[in-house]
């Protein structure tokens, strides 16, 4: 059981709901107009959309997830659905 949930903590990924274009996110960024919006901006001109970046966060963000979600919680739930 606990190499399972080690798996699957290793093979958990983010994705994000909803579709967001590069558009609406170059106008949440001008709306904001901060250094870091601007910088984040240039960054997706030159990437040439927004594709990169949210594979990026998305890959960032998975390092987080074992703050919240940790190996004994997904032991418990694997436990918890083997009874159901």
């Amino acid at each position: 059981m606990n190499q399972l949930a080690r798996y699957l903590m290793e093979h958990m990924y983010i994705d994000f709901d909803g579709a967001i274009s590069i558009d609406e996110v170059r106008q949440l960024l001008r709306e904001e107009d901060t250094r870091e919006s601007r910088a984040l901006l240039s960054k997706l001109i030159e990437d040439k959309g927004i594709d990169d970046m949210m594979l990026t966060i998305a890959e960032i963000l998975k390092d987080h997830l074992r703050t919240g979600i940790s190996e004994t919680v997904v032991r418990e739930q694997l436990v918890t659905y083997g009874e159901s």
